[in-house]
């Protein structure tokens, strides 16, 4: 798992480094093959859902009560099991 995260952050520094902001994606996946349709196309659907977790940065624990009480409504609207400051 540490080969993909690797190639994950490498491509993001890169995209960040040619592309805007907005225009550098939230997830990447890295995938041995695209899923195809028996016409050759992209199946769409049987690609797999981003996996949040898997795009984490290094943690920063909130510090105030605010940030604490800021971070458990993101968890629970987010569904994961911790939001950081830099989240």
């Amino acid at each position: 798992d540490a080969e993909p995260a690797a190639l994950r952050d490498a491509l993001k520094a890169h995209l960040k480094a040619q592309l805007p902001d907005y225009m550098v994606p939230a997830h990447l996946i890295v995938l041995q093959s695209m899923p195809l349709t028996a016409n050759g196309k992209l199946d769409r659907r049987a690609l797999p859902e981003p996996d949040p977790e898997a795009n984490r940065q290094a943690y920063v624990a909130p510090r105030s009560e605010l940030e604490h009480s800021l971070a458990a409504i993101w968890c629970a609207v987010l569904n994961v099991e911790q939001v950081g400051l830099d989240d």
